[in-house]
């Protein structure tokens, strides 16, 4: 993978330099920027989103596949599913600060579009594929583990340390012992068909809020909540 160059018109902000900077300048585009610009000749990244699921799909499935031996294949599906999920997707584009990069309408600005899970995580699987059309399956591969490397981390710690993903037993654990209560969930907000819901919840102890979270259930999203609250409390 070439080093970007601040000099190269087809340099990018991902380490990865474009033979093709249309194809960068595509999947930087969401909709809402070429609805509002009607006679605008650019293209979204709706065509690149769908590549992209696919792309990273196989890369995350080669990857598991290829690093985990002993896993079952009902295993590796569940790992699977939380690398590619929504939240997991948007950790990884916020780290890459992918919103600042967004080129999106202004009814999206308004509404803080630059921070929204689903924005952020089908942003980068444009870019994945923007990757992949450009330079091939391999410079698609070493951007897309190296996006998702503190997933992968996780990952790995957790095949060592079995039931350390289960942030809610390890929170209530902690808030008997430090506090002697529990702590209480909260559903604060949902959007989304309800084939495709995302949830919002917040975790508190006490009157005092101690993490949130999002998921595509509500168990999901307590256990994101969760996980955000022992990490602040550990601080």
């Amino acid at each position: 993978m070439a080093p970007a160059s601040s000099a190269d018109p087809a340099s990018s902000p991902f380490k990865y330099r474009f033979n093709n900077a249309a194809l960068l300048d595509e999947a930087l585009t969401h909709k809402s920027y070429v609805n509002e610009r009607k006679s605008s000749s650019r293209s979204h990244n709706e065509r690149l989103e769908f590549l992209g699921d696919a792309v990273l799909s196989l890369i995350v499935s080669d990857y598991l596949v290829t690093r985990y031996h002993q896993l079952s294949e009902g295993a590796l599906s569940k790992l699977k599913a939380k690398l590619v999920s929504e939240p997991s997707l948007a950790a990884a584009a916020r780290r890459l600060d992918l919103g600042a990069k967004l080129r999106i309408g202004r009814g999206e600005e308004l509404s803080k579009g630059r921070e929204k899970t689903s924005l952020l995580a089908d942003g980068l699987e444009a870019v994945i594929a923007a990757i992949y059309l450009d330079g091939g399956l391999e410079a698609g591969r070493a951007f897309t583990l190296d996006a998702l490397w503190e997933e992968l981390r996780q990952i790995e710690f957790l095949q060592t340390q079995p039931g350390a993903d289960d942030y809610k037993t390890r929170f209530q654990e902690w808030c008997q012992k430090r506090y002697e209560s529990l702590p209480r969930y909260v559903t604060v907000h949902e959007t989304g068909p309800d084939h495709q819901k995302l949830f919002r919840v917040e975790v508190s102890v006490g009157d005092q809020v101690a993490g949130c979270g999002e998921g595509h259930s509500k168990k999901e999203a307590e256990q994101a909540a969760a996980k955000q609250a022992l990490e602040q409390a550990e601080r």
